[in-house]
């Protein structure tokens, strides 16, 4: 029997033990968002650290960073071979609505060849992927095709705050040629994609402060300034009638699309009309003389994404009210820079604040993340293209993503290694929202993807 044909057995073999083991993590209610799961959080990475031990993994670690902890482990045969650090995390999104899942989201439920359960999709399949390809082979040949790193955090829900510090900090621990996330998605279940850029993201809260308390609108309504009044001056000048962002230099870095790449995502399916009968709206709406596709992969946002302010109860409280808020959200295209957005829309703020109020803005923890972009061709990439072109049958499709993966660019700035995405979730399984699932199909998929992967690595890498 053959080396390949033993680890593919022992996959098999093993096949049940890995499910139940995806349960049982699954079942661990490692919510980053809320305090009152930190204790959870710690146990899952715990967990997950057990699990890189009984592997076969070295050097395991649960560390600290001052907020919820990372875990790490390695499989060092030679500083000859290739280092590949796959990149994953063990919290999960809080539940809410409950009411809306149809099964316990820490249960851990099999229903049709799926696993149901906060997490189940986003990260902890995903996570348990590599690991039981690495064990496969660990078990069946003893060794490994390439040098192996696994770094997982439990923060990742909540913008990683802690991370940019303990990555600086730990550069040497977290050395490696090549980063594989197991994070992130495919195009659908019978498309593979490599995505090779993200937008980046910063998050601001903006109080709008009154007088020292509510007061009564028959006597004082109209001679003092309405918080709420102030703040929707304010949010209407963020925008123009076609979408595009009026805060003074927000576009001015922004790196404009070539043809080629204008080309390739028109080869993209992607069906407006569709996506108008999904979200149940008459039209959809962005930045003008682009398509739907062009604004969420290459174009910048800002996206009121919450606002507060007054009398919130039944019925009817004549008041003007102390203060309104607002938070919002910027995602950010290539070459972006955070801190210089986050100043001009300080600015603007400040132009369009009306008397009688005063600003207060809070920015978020992290300070915001910057886009990320790696090469189409590079070496990480062409290899996990090909491992998914055999697995799927078909090519992927070169990808990009409106959403932010800090973590990413903090490891080309920190560790001088891009990031290639190698992970198994689609779509349509409720990152994020109730009823999430991950398919059986994918944990057998991504465990033997890794195999390959690693394999295709050894020699695309080669020292």
């Amino acid at each position: 029997m053959s080396k390949e044909m033993e680890w593919q057995d022992y996959l098999k073999e093993h096949r049940q033990r890995f499910i139940d083991e995806l349960l049982a993590f699954i079942k661990i209610p490692s919510i980053s968002a809320q305090t009152e799961y930190a204790d959870d959080v710690y146990r899952a990475g715990e967990w997950f650290a057990q699990r890189l031990k009984a592997a076969g993994l070295n050097n395991v670690q649960l560390m600290p960073t001052g907020g919820h902890p990372v875990v790490y482990g390695d499989w060092i045969q030679s500083p000859d071979l290739p280092t590949i650090l796959i990149y994953g995390h063990f919290d999960v999104q809080p539940v809410d609505p409950l009411e809306l899942w149809k099964l316990p989201p820490f249960e851990a439920s099999i229903v049709n060849d799926c696993i149901y359960g906060r997490g189940a999709s986003d990260d902890k399949g995903n996570l348990l992927s590599p690991v039981a390809a690495v064990e496969a082979l660990l078990q069946t040949t003893d060794q490994l095709p390439v040098n192996v790193k696994f770094f997982a955090e439990g923060q990742e829900e909540i913008g990683s705050p802690q991370l940019p510090q303990f990555i600086a900090e730990n550069k040497e621990l977290l050395a490696c040629d090549l980063v594989v996330s197991a994070d992130g998605l495919q195009w659908s279940v019978d498309q593979p994609s490599i995505e090779v850029a993200l937008r980046g993201m910063i998050v601001l809260e903006v109080r709008v402060l009154g007088p020292e308390k509510d007061l009564h609108s028959g006597l004082y309504g109209g001679m003092v300034q309405n918080p709420i009044h102030a703040l929707a001056h304010l949010v209407a000048s963020f925008h123009d009638e076609n979408g595009r962002v009026t805060v003074a230099g927000f576009y001015d870095d922004v790196e404009e699309l070539s043809a080629m790449e204008r080309e390739q995502m028109a080869k993209i399916p992607f069906d407006d009309q569709e996506l108008k009968e999904r979200f149940q709206v008459d039209s959809l709406f962005g930045e003008f003389g682009y398509s739907s596709i062009e604004r969420i992969w290459s174009r910048p946002t800002l996206e009121i994404c919450g606002i507060a302010g007054g009398y919130q109860g039944e019925g009817i409280k004549g008041i003007v009210p102390a203060e309104a808020m607002i938070k919002l959200t910027c995602r950010l295209a290539a070459s972006q820079d955070p801190q210089k957005i986050t100043r001009a829309i300080h600015n603007h703020v400040a132009n369009y604040t009306l008397p009688g109020v005063k600003i207060n803005i809070l920015e978020g923890e992290d300070k915001g993340a910057g886009a990320y972009r790696m090469p189409v061709d590079h070496p990480g990439n062409l290899a996990a293209t090909g491992i998914l072109t055999q697995l799927y049958g078909k090519e992927p499709f070169v990808t990009r993503s409106g959403g932010s993966i800090p973590i990413c660019g903090l490891f080309l700035k920190e560790l001088q290694a891009y990031t290639v995405g190698f992970s198994f979730s689609y779509e349509d399984e409720n990152l994020h929202s109730p009823n999430e699932f991950f398919r059986l199909d994918s944990l057998d998929k991504g465990q033997k993807g890794y195999v390959m992967l690693l394999h295709e690595l050894a020699k695309t890498l080669k020292k």
